[in-house]
């Protein structure tokens, strides 16, 4: 079974930081890409960040870009997401993924992912 635990959300203000942490277990995590989503309430779930297996090839979508980073650790079967320059529109649920397949190509697409954590809120006072 996989499973992913998320933890370190809470609540911040406008230009605070915060940092995500996501432990695997279940799968084979050093040939697998892990992202970050989040989800708003009303919203869809939206593709924040990801990272392809080795690490080397971060990605951040345009909304955060400069402001989070992903990175992981294989040794320790985690993957991580540094929020820095919150606002308030960074509130929603958090979301720790893993893709269904190893060496996914389609990792910058919500599409390969089939593994999900359960949540970790994080609330951005203005």
């Amino acid at each position: 079974q996989v499973h992913l635990v998320e933890s370190g959300g809470g609540l911040a203000q406008a230009g605070g930081s915060l940092r995500l942490s996501c432990a695997a277990s279940g799968l084979l995590f050093r040939t697998t890409a892990m992202g970050w989503f989040r989800q708003a309430p009303g919203e869809e779930r939206e593709l924040v960040a990801a990272v392809e297996w080795t690490g080397i090839r971060p990605y951040s979508t345009d909304s955060v870009e400069g402001r989070f980073t992903i990175s992981r650790d294989n040794a320790k079967n985690s993957v991580y997401l540094e929020m820095n320059s919150l606002k308030p529109e960074d509130t929603a649920v958090y979301y720790c993924a893993a893709t269904a397949s190893q060496f996914d190509s389609r990792w910058r697409n919500k599409v390969a992912y089939g593994h999900w954590g359960q949540g970790t809120q994080v609330t951005v006072s203005s």
